[in-house]
């Protein structure tokens, strides 16, 4: 059995080499309990050796380009995202043709968008399963290439589609979002994406829980200027809402 300073350093090391790593992979790999993993996991992180994500660790320097699955990231802050999603309907009026971004929160919104009348344009899979069953809804989802970590489609033929249309509004995600560095991504082929969905709309409406904000990950596809209304949720700082508010953004709170 190894030590304890033994046993964290072998973590880090593996945790480099695979570069993510589960809580239950790690018991196995190292016959400790999901106890002792999860304080090992903690004391690493506070010695900024790993970065701990929901369920595991990945490398320390990779916080930047990592991004959670899109299973990981909708067992997070469940509650906030629907309040977010609840203030976001009440932008929509009948008749209205919306673009939603792939996402958890905007997932939040199609669900409660079932009894409208509207056009949606999407890259989300999930988003397009969950309105065919909207009576009133026309979906038209975006051909592309699958990223199977967000389940939603990317590419040059998903950005054309983007490129042919005019929208009302669009309701856009992001990983990062900061006053003086933009909006963010982890995925180049996300970033454009998105860029092309908010040059559609005439409205761009930015869904970010508070974790999203003064945060900043790899690839930039917006000033924060690019968007006319921010949706957070109440544990948003009121001084990061002020600094919003300064640059033209109006923001609401779900």
């Amino acid at each position: 059995m190894l030590f304890e300073e033994e046993r964290k350093n072998k973590i880090v090391e593996y945790i480099n080499l695979k570069e993510r790593a589960s809580v239950k992979e790690l018991c196995k790999e190292f016959n400790v309990s999901a106890s002792t993993v999860r304080r090992d996991l903690k004391e690493l992180e506070d010695a900024s050796r790993i970065k701990r994500t929901h369920g595991g660790a990945i490398p320390a320097e990779s916080m930047m380009n990592f991004e959670p699955s899109f299973g990981e990231k909708q067992s997070s802050l469940q509650n906030e995202k629907i309040g977010i999603a609840k203030k976001a309907v009440e932008f929509i009026e009948e008749g209205d043709t919306i673009i939603l971004d792939s996402g958890t929160t905007t997932y939040e919104l199609a669900k409660l968008l079932l009894g409208k009348r509207l056009i949606v344009v999407t890259n989300s899979m999930i988003i397009a399963q969950i309105l065919q069953e909207g009576e009133g809804i026309e979906v038209v989802l975006t051909g592309g290439r699958l990223r199977k970590n967000t389940i939603s489609l990317v590419g040059p033929i998903a950005e054309e589609s983007f490129d042919r249309i005019k929208a009302d509004k669009a309701f856009i995600a992001t990983n990062g979002v900061d006053i003086d560095k933009g909006l963010t991504t982890p995925n180049l082929t996300e970033a454009s994406i998105k860029k092309r969905m908010l040059s559609a709309a005439k409205y761009r409406i930015l869904l970010a829980d508070n974790t999203k904000t003064n945060k900043v990950t790899f690839a930039k596809f917006a000033e924060i200027t690019d968007v006319d209304y921010l949706i957070t949720d109440s544990n948003t700082s009121s001084d990061f809402i002020k600094k919003a508010e300064t640059k033209g953004v109006e923001v609401f709170v779900g």
